[in-house]
């Protein structure tokens, strides 16, 4: 399966690691997540038996009508999927058809044709480009996800990271929304050379400033205030030369001209909401919630809490002494 993913718009988690892919839309249950998302490192003969075990487990780790989808791929094509609720696979628009476990449906041994959609509805005919996200490995807000497998990835992206084979199935926590902190997604060398870009700057190899490492695996060195959005050259921070404007790509529109900044204090970096319209959102680097800001009020960043600006996911890195 290669590395393009197309997210869409929602509340839902999708994930993507190795050669899997994951939806989850659970509200509450992140044992859930959790458990899912440890099988993304599944692979090879008896992925289904693995599966099978694990949708036994759900009733104990979901809350209420839990809705999910778990799709393992091989070099050959064929898929395995597990899926509960919203998150019936369809390859080509067709819906996969499994058998019933406890827990969900099963099913196994599918081709994967050439576009593969989890999540509520139908797959959108074209996805716009603004919500696009290459993924290597991580999760990232989202209401469904399309792969497309005509297509390899471009030679350019970061290469997927392979994924070991996990050894449990009830992970203390989610990795959760995208953390690509030690992945090879985390390289800002790795420019994908399709859809829409972010971010212009990249830290110095011997600069102590903190950095922002945009999910297209770009990043932004910290080292002055910052007002970040679709069009922030206009905002009174910038005009009167106490900030630097960050412009990031945006053709849906959910990201307001001068979207939030981030002020320096010393060492100290504050995550501000410049009262945008869809609102900034914060988590810490093992919080499965994001957090919503209030507009005006400095939020102090801590390392590897993660920003979310409209789509655009952010993790804020901070150097130790």
């Amino acid at each position: 399966m290669p590395d393009r993913c197309e997210v869409l718009p929602g509340d839902a988690v999708v994930a993507r690691r190795g050669g899997g892919l994951l939806w989850v839309d659970a509200p509450g249950s992140p044992a859930l997540v959790s458990a899912l998302h440890a099988c993304l490192g599944v692979s090879g003969p008896g992925a289904d038996r693995v599966l099978a075990a694990v949708a036994g487990q759900v009733s104990s780790l979901a809350s209420g009508g839990a809705s999910f989808a778990l799709v393992l791929g091989d070099d050959t094509g064929s898929g395995v999927a597990l899926w509960a609720g919203k998150g019936q696979p369809a390859v080509d628009g067709v819906p996969v058809s499994g058998s019933s476990v406890e827990g969900g449906t099963l099913a196994s041994g599918f081709s994967l044709g050439q576009s593969l959609y989890v999540g509520p509805g139908q797959s959108a005919p074209r996805t716009p480009p603004g919500v696009s996200y290459d993924l290597v490995e991580g999760t990232v807000p989202g209401g469904g996800a399309t792969l497309h497998l005509a297509a390899a990835a471009p030679s350019s992206a970061a290469p997927a990271t392979s994924a070991a084979p996990a050894s449990s199935f009830s992970a203390p926590s989610d990795s959760a929304f995208g953390s690509s902190r030690g992945s090879s997604r985390g390289s800002s060398a790795a420019r994908p050379e399709s859809g829409e870009q972010t971010a212009f700057w990249r830290p110095d190899s011997d600069n102590a400033a903190p950095i922002l490492r945009f999910d297209d695996g770009l990043v932004v060195t910290v080292d002055e205030d910052l007002v970040l959005g679709r069009r922030p050259d206009n905002h009174e921070m910038v005009t009167s030369g106490s900030a630097r404007p960050v412009p990031i790509a945006d053709t849906q529109n959910v990201l307001s001209s001068a979207h939030a900044a981030l002020t320096r204090n010393g060492r100290e970096v504050s995550l501000v909401d410049l009262g945008s319209l869809n609102g900034t959102h914060v988590a810490g680097p093992e919080a499965t919630e994001w957090t919503q800001l209030e507009p005006g009020v400095a939020h102090p960043l801590s390392d590897g809490d993660r920003l979310l600006l409209g789509w655009t996911v952010i993790t804020f890195e901070q150097p130790q002494d």
